[in-house]
C-alpha cells in the first residue's frame, strides 16, 4: 500500500490522508489500523477540555509551543461542533493556532461532530492512534464543551487537563458535567479576572467531597494563556502525573480498560451491523413493524425472535 509506504517514511500528507481514510470508513481503512496498532503506545496522550470560553486554544497553543522548545513533537486532535450549514467543522479556534502549522514537528487535525457523537470518541482514538504510530511524542486532544460525549473523547487520554475560568458559572456547569470527576490537572484560566479565589476554593472543596482515599489528588494551576503565564506549571504537573501513573501501575491499568472498552465497542458494532442488514432488509421485519404498530404484538417478543434467528 503506497499510502503507508509514505507514512512510514514520515510523510505528515500521508498521516492526513490515513486519518481521513479512518474518518470516512473509507475501503482499507482497518488495514490501516491493523498496520500500525503495534507501533501505538508510546505518546504521552493529553485531553484538554472545559467550558466553551475557557480559553482551552489559546492554552493548547501555549503548551505546544512549550513542548517544542524541548524538542518534542506534538499532534492535536482538535474536536470541533460541525456547522449545521456546511456540515464542515468550525474551525474559529484552529485559526489561533494558525503559526503552529508552519511547524513541521506540529500536526493539527479537526475533526467535526457532524451531528454524530456517538461515533466521535472512537474516530478521535484511531486518530490519535494513527498520530502516536507516526512518532510523535505527545498527543493532545481538545474538546469544545463539557458535555457526556466529551468525556468520553477524554477517556483516550492518559492524563486529562480541565480548564476552567472565573466568572462563568463554572462551579455548576462543572458539576453537572460530572468533570470534576475526570480531572487529573486543574488549570483556573484567566485568573486575573475577578472570582479566581472562590473558584479555587470551591474545585477544593470539589475535591474533598472524594472521601475514598486516593493516590493522586489533582492540583490547581493557575494561568493567563494569553500572557504565558503558569504554562510551564500546568506542564510540570501533568509531567508529574504522568510519573505517578507510571510509578503506581495505574498507567498500565487505565490502558488496559481501554482496551477491553474498545474491544467490547466493536464486538457490539460488528453485531449490531450484522443484525441490521440481515434483518431490515427482509420483508419480515417490515411486518413485524405494521403488528408492533398495531399492538398485535409487543416490541419484546420480536426483538427476542428476530435476535434468536441471528444468533443460531
Amino acid at each position: 500500500m503506497d499510502l503507508m509506504k509514505e507514512f512510514w517514511n514520515g510523510s505528515r500528507l500521508a498521516l492526513a490522508r490515513s486519518i481521513s481514510a479512518v474518518e470516512n470508513e473509507t475501503e482499507g481503512y482497518t488495514d490501516i489500523l491493523r498496520e500500525v496498532y503495534s507501533h501505538t503506545g508510546n505518546a504521552q496522550v493529553i485531553g484538554i477540555t472545559g467550558a466553551p470560553g475557557a480559553g482551552k486554544s489559546t492554552l493548547t497553543d501555549k503548551l505546544v509551543k512549550y513542548y517544542r522548545t524541548q524538542g518534542k513533537t506534538v499532534g492535536i486532535v482538535a474536536v470541533d461542533p460541525t456547522s449545521p450549514f456546511s456540515g464542515g467543522a468550525i474551525l474559529g479556534d484552529r485559526i489561533r493556532m494558525n503559526d503552529l502549522t508552519l511547524d513541521t514537528g506540529v500536526f493539527i487535525r479537526s475533526m467535526g461532530t457532524r451531528g454524530s457523537l456517538g461515533g466521535l470518541s472512537k474516530k478521535s482514538a484511531d486518530a490519535v492512534k494513527l498520530m502516536d504510530a507516526f512518532g510523535m511524542d505527545v498527543v493532545l486532544i481538545e474538546t469544545v464543551g463539557v458535555g457526556q460525549s466529551e468525556v468520553d473523547i477524554v477517556k483516550n487520554a492518559d492524563t486529562t487537563l480541565v480548564v476552567l475560568v472565573p466568572g462563568l458559572g463554572d462551579d455548576i456547569q462543572a458539576i453537572k458535567a460530572g468533570i470534576l470527576e475526570i480531572g487529573d490537572v486543574f488549570a483556573i484560566n484567566k485568573c486575573d479576572r475577578d472570582g479566581a479565589d472562590r473558584l479555587n476554593v470551591e474545585i477544593e472543596m470539589m475535591l474533598d467531597l472524594n472521601t475514598e482515599e486516593v493516590a493522586w489528588r489533582p492540583p490547581i494551576m493557575r494561568t493567563i494563556a494569553s500572557k504565558n503565564e503558569g504554562v510551564e506549571d500546568v506542564i510540570n504537573a501533568m509531567e508529574e502525573h504522568r510519573q505517578h501513573l507510571i510509578e503506581t501501575g495505574e498507567l498500565e491499568q487505565r490502558r488496559r480498560e481501554r482496551t477491553v472498552n474498545e474491544i467490547t465497542e466493536m464486538v457490539k458494532e460488528q453485531i449490531s451491523r450484522y443484525v441490521m442488514n440481515k434483518v431490515t432488509s427482509t420483508g419480515e421485519f417490515d411486518t413485524y413493524v405494521d403488528q408492533v404498530f398495531a399492538r398485535k404484538i409487543d416490541p419484546y417478543t420480536v426483538v427476542e425472535s428476530l435476535v434468536g434467528k441471528v444468533v443460531k
